[in-house]
């Protein structure tokens, strides 16, 4: 199999990307080394804003046992439940995220429960534990994305703008290829090549800048929770573009509506909202 990926627009071509490593006969896939990665690098970076803001960092490390477990559930149980047809006739793949399979929203979603009821058991600030937490979590995203990068996978639609990502069409699943990927299909050295939008990269970037803004403001909040709710919101506001382009969209059953692009529209309303009620109540209480 040909495993080049090309940014032809830029001029990078990397010959040989494989999408795992064999250790003592097992195969260990760079998704989950990626994702372990960012895992890892978000933990370290809360419990370092904890011990920066006068909180026990043990409370964070305690606290991503439990997120990390249920955080991979969830953003299981989302990507199957929005894409059962791929799953029902084979329930024991479900529990292979080795190639993928993992979306993001699930997980978040499930993070923000694990919070809240671990904030409830151990009497802490669940606002609070969300502010220090989201840094990490923005950070885990930025760099887990990259995991799709291996898996040759959350591409956009055919594009030929300056970051255009080249892929060999047998690298890819043929269920992300659209017709118009195909209408504009290269075929070089006997290799038919597809051009996309790496949208991986798109959230990639658009997670640092995000963490960026959160690091520069973190000083200035009003309120408890304020940093996670401007996170809700700048990380929706991508997403919400970044999903458009995509072409392994998880729908909502029996539409054609992408499930992630309306539940980040809607996150960006209501973070918005919150974050404007939240602050002018602040500043009254201030005021006094």
């Amino acid at each position: 199999m040909t495993r080049t990926i090309e940014f032809p627009n830029m001029g990078i071509l990397l010959e040989n990307v494989g999408d795992h490593v064999t250790i003592f006969g097992f195969d260990i896939a760079f998704y989950g080394m990626i994702i372990g990665l960012g895992i890892l690098a978000g933990i370290f970076i809360a419990a370092a804003e904890a011990k920066r803001t006068g909180q026990n960092p043990e409370n964070y490390y305690d606290l991503s046992i439990y997120a990390v477990i249920f955080s991979v559930i969830g953003a299981r149980i989302y990507y199957v439940a929005f894409s059962w047809d791929m799953y029902k006739d084979d329930w024991k793949s479900i529990f292979n995220i080795r190639q993928g399979g993992l979306a993001i929203y699930g997980g978040v979603i499930a993070a923000i429960i694990t919070v809240i009821i671990f904030a409830k058991i151990k009497k802490l600030s669940a606002p609070l534990l969300f502010d220090t937490a989201v840094l990490g979590l923005v950070a885990g995203q930025m760099i887990g994305r990259w995991g799709n990068f291996f898996n040759r996978e959350a591409f956009g639609e055919y594009t030929d703008n300056l970051f255009a990502m080249r892929l060999p069409v047998e690298a890819v699943r043929t269920s992300d290829i659209t017709q118009l990927m195909r209408k504009k299909m290269e075929t070089i050295d006997n290799v038919s090549y597809i051009q996309v939008h790496p949208t991986f990269l798109y959230e990639s970037l658009w997670c640092m800048m995000v963490l960026i803004l959160l690091l520069l403001y973190r000083r200035h909040k009003k309120f408890n929770g304020e940093v996670f709710l401007m996170y809700l919101f700048g990380y929706g506001a991508g997403r919400v573009w970044i999903e458009g382009l995509r072409t392994d969209q998880l729908l909502l059953p029996g539409t054609q509506i992408p499930v992630s692009q309306m539940l980040a529209g809607a996150l960006v309303v209501i973070s918005l909202g919150m974050i404007l009620c939240f602050r002018k109540k602040a500043k009254t209480s201030l005021d006094f």
